[in-house]
């Protein structure tokens, strides 16, 4: 088998989620060096291409969140410049980090979605934003969610009780994406289930429930010490966390996905599941549901970077 010698952890990027992503990738980068890997880290730059085709790395480990780290484009340029790398190929990316596309594809195994619609912001200028509000409201009742349809770290991101509330929801999610994803807003328990294929094909990991301070998920209640409370493994029934990891794995088929995913799940009071989202590029710092889920499978979170890693590297 081949040795892993060097390896570089991409991290940073232009996307909003960048400070999330140097911390995902430092962590990434601590992790094997202490398996003493060599490892090199840079951001997305002129100096990038360069790097890959002068003194390529044995591996890329992209830890990347939002446009082009999770939207296929830096793995268009992985793929230009033939290194091997960790994580899903360009268009599986594409799929996935357009939510309504990938709704519509996890869907079509069987799998529960919040009912909603993609809408454009050209749309409300040119039907009249008033009209085309009240329809959504008596199409989809109340509450309702309003997020980008593409992107993470829940930038944009509204829960919307009332309908006077719609329009800010709508003016926050335009400022991240010309395309707004408006769902029934699903109650429940909020769960996050990584998936890992070590080489034995994809198995998901013990699912981590998610309980933010003040009830709402958003950017601070993710990457603050303190402000979320989880449980790993999540407080489900085994026939629920069952139907959870089966959900999280069906979407990581069905989207093509690679080596690692995380899917995020609501699951009502009835115990059925909804799909909501999946990430190619799972968040790795230490509020992050991946590392978390890691542990509770009784496993190195080091060793599984390693592994990833050697994984890419058998397949280049």
């Amino acid at each position: 088998m081949a040795d892993l010698n060097r390896v570089l952890v991409l991290a940073g990027g232009l996307s909003p989620e960048h400070e999330v992503s140097v911390r995902s990738g430092r962590r990434v980068a601590e992790a094997l060096r202490r398996l003493d890997v060599e490892v090199q880290t840079c951001d997305v730059g002129p100096e990038l291409l360069n790097l890959l085709t002068d003194d390529p790395p044995q591996v890329v480990f992209p830890v990347l969140h939002g446009t082009s780290g999770e939207d296929g484009a830096i793995r268009e340029v992985l793929e230009l410049a033939g290194v091997p790398y960790v994580g899903a190929r360009p268009d599986a990316c594409r799929a996935a980090y357009a939510k309504p596309i990938a709704k519509t594809l996890v869907a079509e195994q069987g799998i529960a979605v919040p009912r909603g619609l993609a809408l454009p912001k050209s749309l409300f200028h040119d039907l009249g934003a008033h009209a085309v509000l009240e329809r959504i409201v008596a199409m989809l009742g109340l509450p309702l969610f309003v997020k980008p349809a593409q992107g993470g770290s829940a930038f944009g991101a509204t829960a919307v009780t009332e309908a006077s509330a719609l329009p800010a929801a709508l003016v926050s999610c335009f400022a991240y994406s010309d395309t707004a994803l408006i769902e029934q807003q699903v109650t429940g328990v909020e769960v996050a289930v990584g998936v890992l294929d070590l080489g034995d094909g994809p198995v998901a990991l013990p699912a981590v429930e998610i309980v933010p301070d003040g009830g709402v998920y958003d950017y601070a209640a993710r990457y603050t010490a303190g402000r979320t409370e989880f449980f790993s493994p999540a407080r489900l029934s085994d026939e629920v966390a069952r139907a959870a990891a089966d959900a999280a794995v069906t979407a990581h088929r069905a989207l093509g996905l690679r080596d690692v995913s995380r899917t995020d799940l609501i699951i009502d009071e009835t115990g059925r599941v909804y799909f909501l989202e999946v990430n190619v590029s799972p968040g790795m710092t230490d509020t992050s549901t991946l590392p978390l889920a890691v542990e509770a499978a009784g496993m190195d979170f080091a060793v599984v970077c390693r592994e990833l890693a050697h994984r890419a590297l058998l397949r280049g």
